[in-house]
């Protein structure tokens, strides 16, 4: 039988576990993928707490298998589905979890992955480079006009900077000193996080601040709201909606569509976006990878590589 890493329960990491499952078998609208790769996401271990996506409301059944993007091939495709067939390369997000040998994607969120780009890379665009892509789109700013991006050395702070970048726009970044290098080969202009962040924030931007894409929520998003003259260029991945509608601004609204999955990776063909894949596990280790995101020292992507 096939293996995958779940929770069991609502919890810290002691509800964890690496088991065998069924093989999953594509409905409507899906196919079912060999995984070769999964990325690891904040909303990985955030979901193993509790946390429900907007609209989300039916109880989860247990084990739940985590992981929500994956690159693979494809070994099926469901009833209805076109533009997929067994042996094409994939990658997209999941329907039910993606640590694991086999997962299920719902076609319409699903792409074909560029032969220039590895399976690894592949894996990390779905929520990461696809979230950072949406909130610049939703943005809409010029070429020319400066973006605030907090929790710039992150995985989605990271493709935000990279992609903005990309739409010819200037980046400031805000990050731990200890992020300072990455940041700034990404071509941000680096700001220390911390106190009175927002005093050296406005110098490394003489001219004004356009927007802020924020990553972080809490305090650091209200302080990066007093930055802008229009709180409409206010937007964020990293707080509750209620919390940036009372600003002004609000949540980055995401696409989820394969035209996105096929822009981003466009990118990284193109040499404008790198994932910055900068650790790899096996699935048998999917819950050391899972440690590194959650305890906040991640620089870059983590992902979990499965055999073939």
């Amino acid at each position: 039988m096939p293996k995958a890493y779940v929770f069991t329960r609502y919890g810290g990491p002691e509800t964890e576990a690496l088991v065998e499952v069924d093989r999953p078998r594509p409905g409507p609208g899906q196919i079912l993928v060999a995984v070769r790769a999964a990325g690891v996401n904040p909303v990985d271990w955030k979901q193993r707490r509790g946390l429900r996506r907007p609209g989300e409301s039916e109880e989860r059944v247990f084990p739940v298998v985590f992981g929500n993007e994956v690159a693979g091939v494809v070994e099926e495709a469901g009833e209805g589905v076109t533009g997929f067939a067994p042996g094409d390369e994939v990658f997209g997000s999941t329907a039910a979890g993606g640590y694991a040998q086999f997962a299920l994607l719902p076609a319409e969120v699903a792409a074909h992955k560029p032969a220039g780009v590895s399976f690894a890379d592949a894996a990390t665009l779905p929520v990461a480079a696809a979230t950072a892509y949406d909130g610049l789109r939703q943005l809409d700013l010029p070429a020319g006009a400066t973006v605030l991006v907090t929790g710039a050395g992150g995985g989605v702070g990271g493709a935000v900077v990279q992609i903005a970048r990309a739409f010819g726009l200037a980046v400031v970044g805000v990050a731990s000193e200890g992020k300072k290098d990455f940041v700034e080969s990404l071509g941000a202009v680096h700001v220390p996080s911390g106190a009175q962040w927002t005093e050296r924030a406005r110098a490394a931007a003489p001219d004004g601040i356009d927007a802020v894409y924020d990553l972080v929520g809490g305090e650091v998003l209200t302080e990066a709201a007093g930055l802008l003259t229009h709180r409409t260029k206010l937007i964020t991945a990293g707080a509750a909606p209620q919390d940036v509608v009372e600003l002004g601004g609000a949540r980055v609204a995401r696409a989820r569509t394969s035209t996105v999955l096929d822009a981003v990776a466009d990118l990284v063909v193109r040499g404008q976006l790198d994932p910055h894949v900068t650790q790899r596990f096996p699935l048998e280790r999917a819950g050391e990878a899972l440690r590194t995101v959650e305890d906040g020292h991640a620089r870059g992507k983590i992902v979990i590589e499965v055999a073939a």
